[in-house]
């Protein structure tokens, strides 16, 4: 097996009215697992900045990163690939959801705020998610979810 650079990604973890933004990230609806927005941070950007564009580009949102909620890592050991996610909370500072913004890279396909509660009813990742968004007061420690295997 041909090793592969790890992935580093920033993700935000957005609350609005006590409800948390995902995202579908599976063009046409391919899967039904939901994530918080964000994707790979680009070299000589810093981590809010490729944060801050990487929620514009999947929401249409412009937000402010905060404080650091978690690290999540996951692979598939099949083709190699490794990425870690750097979780931040993140506050949003203009604009709305519009239904009709499109991701200009045509990879999200839904987006949605969820109350704690319906989680329950949606596939999500990672599985320490709501603990990271919910439960990071001030002051919390941030939250490390060891390697694993990624899921579709």
């Amino acid at each position: 097996m041909t090793r592969t650079p790890i992935r580093l990604a920033v993700r935000a973890l957005i609350l609005h009215r006590d409800r948390l933004l995902l995202v579908n990230a599976y063009p046409g609806g391919q899967s039904d697992l939901w994530c918080a927005p964000g994707g790979g941070a680009e070299p000589g950007a810093s981590l809010a900045d490729n944060l801050a564009r990487e929620v514009w580009e999947e929401t249409g949102l412009s937000i402010a990163a905060e404080r650091p909620a978690g690290i999540n890592e996951f692979h598939d050991p099949g083709s190699g690939f490794h990425q870690v996610d750097i979780f931040f909370h993140a506050r949003i500072s203009g604009g709305a959801l519009d239904p009709a913004w499109a991701d200009p890279e045509a990879v999200v396909s839904r987006r949605r705020f969820f109350a704690r509660a319906e989680l329950g009813t949606i596939r999500f990742k990672p599985d320490t998610l709501p603990r990271m968004a919910f439960d990071g007061a001030e002051g919390a420690a941030a939250v490390y979810d060891g390697l694993e295997r990624l899921v579709r």
